[in-house]
């Protein structure tokens, strides 16, 4: 999910460039509640939990509502599994098929999992290399707990960092044992595969403050860092009711945020993967590397032969502009930054007499297929409202695994597949 959710999401699951597959365990937990505490800038702080309503979505059968759109998009998850639940997931999954890595994640910081020394020990034994697939450190008790989980065969770390400022740390992490966190980092740096995330608010962790940061980064030995740009309003990505998280803060841009990563790649590049979400890798030149390559461009818009009509957000919007530019194909934005997070509420926004006879909406879109077929249609005209291809290109947070030439191979079969369903869907030029 291309959102401030954190970082799990489907990459955690499965290598796609190496093709491994490592075995996914939530241990459930909740924003909040397991994580010692809300960091200022979280993506759910605010959120009224006593108010619940269903967005909608690809998953939604004939109601309005699922799981997934209702709850699992608050991280509404229950408490932390207890051990034996856990475990028993390991075991379960081992019967069917085989993994080299156990992948350990929650809607919580695993860190504060109790248990989290005894599991891994426990997967230990199972022959597994594991990977902490989401950590703030916050719940580290001292230095041993993380020299114990890398003897406990964790050779992988995700680690939101922040700042490596302690005082930084204690205030907008709310960590208050910063030290033994910035110690248990550097300890995962010098002994694993660590990938960082900075979430950066303008003011608190940027200029001096993030160079500082990524520099002690570098010098510990970690092997990426995902700037994340910080969300304050709700066309940024707030859609839970919460805007804005913190009171006078002024956000990046999205051009402000694309130089900001650029800036930090161009310093530290040579020595750690930089990229940003929601924009952008500069190794692999994506979201939309296919955008600059003109002789790519000009044999995809051959291939197109049909009229649609593709919705999207603002990050999206120039360079899908670009890349269907002279064809039968009108791209149309609505003032959400991430077309993932596209609501029923941005499509009533629509010009209809803007859309073409076939409409073309994201996949992930949080809004069910009928109500945006009622939205859609609401002039009276029949226009069919389809869900176009689930990824058409790769966000900061995955593309850090791919050479350029891979990203570009990437969207290249993605935009293929994308005309395929304009030209059967579509209508005749």
């Amino acid at each position: 999910m291309i959102m401030n959710f954190g970082m799990n999401i489907e990459m955690d699951i499965i290598n796609e460039k190496e093709k491994k597959p490592q075995l996914l365990i939530d241990l459930k937990g909740e924003p909040g509640k397991d994580c010692n505490g809300f960091c200022k800038f979280c993506y759910f702080r605010k959120v009224n939990y006593n108010d619940i309503f269903p967005f909608g979505c690809k998953h939604c059968t004939f109601q309005i509502g699922c799981e997934y759109c209702t709850y699992s998009v608050r991280e509404i998850n229950g408490d932390f599994l207890p051990l034996p639940f856990a475990l028993q997931q390991v075991q379960s999954a081992l019967f069917f098929n085989r993994y080299e890595k156990v992948n350990i994640t929650g809607g919580g910081d695993v860190s504060c999992y109790p248990f989290l020394e005894d599991l891994c020990r426990c997967i230990s034994d199972m022959g597994l290399k594991i990977h902490l697939g989401y950590t703030s450190g916050k719940g580290f008790k001292d230095l041993n707990t993380a020299k114990n989980l890398v003897d406990y065969g964790v050779d992988e770390v995700t680690f939101s960092v922040f700042s490596t400022n302690e005082e930084l740390r204690r205030e907008w992490m709310n960590d208050k044992n910063a030290k033994t966190s910035l110690e248990c980092l550097r300890h995962f740096c010098e002994n694993c595969e660590v990938h960082c995330a900075i979430i950066v608010v303008p003011g608190v962790n940027d200029g001096e403050e993030l160079i500082k940061t990524v520099s002690d980064l570098v010098n510990w030995g970690a092997k990426a860092v995902i700037l994340m740009r910080f969300a304050n309003k709700t066309e940024q990505g707030l859609i839970l009711g919460n805007a804005p998280i913190v009171e006078g803060i002024k956000t990046h841009t999205i051009e402000e945020f694309k130089n900001l990563v650029k800036r930090i790649h161009e310093e530290f590049g040579s020595k750690i993967r930089v990229s940003g979400t929601p924009l952008y890798d500069p190794i692999t030149n994506t979201p939309f590397a296919i955008s600059y390559e003109e002789n790519l461009l000009n044999k995809l818009k051959n291939k197109i032969e049909c009229e649609a009509t593709i919705i999207t957000g603002n990050v999206a919007y120039p360079f899908l502009k670009k890349i269907f530019d002279e064809t039968p194909v009108n791209i149309i934005k609505v003032n959400k930054d991430i077309a993932d997070l596209i609501t029923a509420k941005d499509l009533e926004g629509i010009n209809l007499k803007e859309l073409s006879d076939t409409v073309f909406i994201p996949p992930r879109a949080f809004v069910h297929d009928r109500v945006a077929e009622e939205i859609l249609t609401k002039d009276g005209e029949k226009r069919m409202i389809l869900r176009g291809v689930e990824q058409l290109t790769l966000d900061g947070e995955v593309s850090g695994i791919y050479t350029k030439k891979e990203a570009l191979e990437f969207e290249l079969e993605a935009f293929n597949e994308l005309i395929e369903m304009i030209n059967f869907f579509g209508t005749k030029k």
